[in-house]
């Protein structure tokens, strides 16, 4: 009696970044969501402080230029120190790197389309199985463990 299942390998990858060549767990491994989204929560409370900072208490009930203030920040701060450093300061915290899937590295104008897009929300939320949002797709980039 054979077995009317297809064979594992004909039924796709069997973890997010396999397709890419990566490892199914420890660095180089597909970044999980809790990470991916408790380092965006970094960054964007980060950027809050820095705001508030310099311009005070107003960017925390987001009235008038203050409410898109953080935004601005959280563009600025993501699109140098991806490129720099390998992430932001939330993916920094979380041990998560951005890297372009053809091993060459981020450069700034790759770091600020992948970050505008970031900030309009929804490309983040259309994903592969890879877990590579649009705004990874755009730049060709992975979010990895570091």
């Amino acid at each position: 009696m054979s077995d009317p299942r297809p064979p594992a390998s004909s039924l796709g990858p069997s973890y997010p970044g396999q397709r890419l060549g990566l490892p199914a767990e420890g660095p180089g491994s597909v970044a999980g969501w809790g990470r991916r989204i408790l380092a965006l929560v970094l960054d964007w409370f980060a950027s809050m402080l820095v705001v508030a900072a310099f311009i005070g208490t107003d960017v925390w009930t987001g009235r008038g230029l203050a409410q898109w203030a953080p935004m601005t920040v959280f563009l600025l701060e993501a699109t140098l120190l991806t490129p720099l450093m390998g992430g932001s300061f939330g993916q920094l915290v979380c041990r998560v790197a951005v890297v372009r899937v053809d091993g060459k590295p981020v450069n700034v104008l790759h770091a600020l389309l992948r970050t505008a897009l970031i900030c309009l929300v929804v490309p983040p939320l259309v994903f592969n199985r890879d877990q590579r949002g649009l705004h990874d797709l755009a730049v060709k980039t992975v979010t990895v463990v570091r």
